[in-house]
């Protein structure tokens, strides 16, 4: 591996799928992933990866588990093809799974149960606590985090610069939509805060206290589960920080449920690891996308379909 080229494989979470992002991998030897899924969980899996429209995907549940075995098929299909050792994985929310698989960490079919008890756990809280997610686009560092204080929201993923994905309810984020369409305080010349607020297409509050009922008894899910020492590091969600030891994500996973994405920092972990570029491996391009606003000097690659091998 040459100094110029050392790689971070990273795996994007809910949002970055796209109706029939299986299709083009329908022959590829990698595909079989779809087939063992379904096997394992006992119900046609494969038909979310080539069938499924964009309103079925935005089922939590269903999106978790199609955006698992998508990623999963690519990461198979990266090996096959040569794609070399990265020295470092992470993947963003849901995304951290397949991180784990590509680490070694966790096997397949153990990554798939996981992810399904926690779309099914997380799907139950978020029935039970109602909620949804924006994104705050082009904002000043500090200004949206000011704003959640003060209307009751949270910081569910700190992206990039300029932005910032907030959790809570639909009344709350209204509200939160209104404070940031308000003048600048008075000292910044009193102009209007130059930034946007998006919704996200996701179907819960994740990663904030919304989240909190799903944490125990997925967490009796991870505790059944042997996890195993990482070939190489995986940054987690929680800290930002890299990570070998098998007996760090029961408790890291857990914490995943209710705490903030810091993909941000994590990034930052990758150039301190000596990362030069970052190789995303997904349906979208979502989070080379935030690498460019992290850090410019690190390359970038996506891997969507069988041409971009």
């Amino acid at each position: 591996m040459s100094a110029e080229n050392v790689q971070a494989l990273v795996f994007p979470g809910q949002g970055s799928q796209r109706p029939g992002m299986a299709r083009a991998w329908r022959d590829h030897p990698a595909a079989k992933r779809w087939v063992e899924a379904g096997e394992v969980l006992g119900w046609d899996v494969a038909r979310l990866g080539t069938e499924a429209d964009a309103e079925e995907l935005r089922e939590p549940a269903k999106c978790q588990i199609a955006l698992f075995v998508h990623q999963a098929v690519l990461l198979d299909a990266w090996r096959e093809a040569g794609g070399q050792d990265p020295v470092a994985v992470a993947g963003h929310s849901l995304g951290e799974y397949d991180a784990l698989v590509a680490a070694g960490v966790l096997g397949f079919a153990e990554a798939l149960k996981l992810v399904d008890a926690r779309a099914r756990h997380t799907q139950t809280a978020a029935a039970a606590m109602p909620g949804t997610m924006v994104a705050c686009v082009g904002y000043p560092d500090g200004v949206v985090e000011a704003a959640c204080a003060e209307v009751g929201v949270h910081v569910a993923n700190d992206n990039a610069p300029g932005q910032v994905v907030v959790a809570g309810s639909a009344e709350a984020l209204d509200t939160l939509r209104a404070r940031l369409s308000k003048p600048a305080p008075e000292g910044d010349g009193g102009r209007p805060a130059r930034g946007k607020v998006l919704d996200v297409n996701v179907g819960a509050a994740y990663h904030s206290p919304h989240m909190a009922p799903a944490v125990e008894p997925f967490g009796e899910a991870l505790d059944r589960v042997a996890f195993a020492e990482a070939a190489v590091p995986v940054v987690a969600n929680v800290d930002a920080e890299p990570h070998t030891s098998a007996g760090e994500w029961p408790d890291l996973l857990r914490r995943q449920v209710v705490t903030p994405v810091r993909w941000r920092d994590s990034v930052t972990t990758f150039r301190r690891l000596g990362v030069t570029e970052v190789v995303e491996l997904g349906a979208s391009p979502v989070l080379t996308n935030m690498v460019k606003r992290i850090d410019r000097s690190l390359q970038r690659r996506t891997v969507s379909e069988p041409e971009d091998l």
